[in-house]
């Protein structure tokens, strides 16, 4: 299924669309699975929450995700980038309505 990309100013639950890596998220992958544990490998839980934790880790690092932070620092420098853009798209609109006065 292929999924439509998410708009900035769309539902905060999909603001940062697909590709974000939460560390958080991580933190509770591991801490679901390794407490699905039965009871007898309680004792090595620290363990089994380390090991599925770089395990998970390892998976997505595949997938080429990237932090909130780096996403928050894109978006702002979009953000600027497309006010530069809109003042410059102005700035040759007035430019070519002087030339085609004169």
């Amino acid at each position: 299924m292929v999924r439509p990309a998410a708009r900035l100013d769309a539902n905060p639950a999909l603001r940062y669309g697909y590709g974000m890596l939460d560390p958080k998220f991580l933190d509770d992958i591991a801490r679901r699975l390794s407490g699905a544990m039965p009871p007898a490998a309680k004792a090595a839980q620290v363990d089994l929450e380390k090991n599925l934790r770089a395990a998970t880790r390892v998976v997505f690092d595949k997938m080429d995700l990237v932090t909130r932070e780096e996403f928050d620092v894109q978006s702002k420098v979009l953000a600027r980038s497309r006010a530069k853009l809109e003042q410059l798209e102005k700035q040759v609109a007035e430019l070519e309505a002087r030339l085609l006065k004169d």
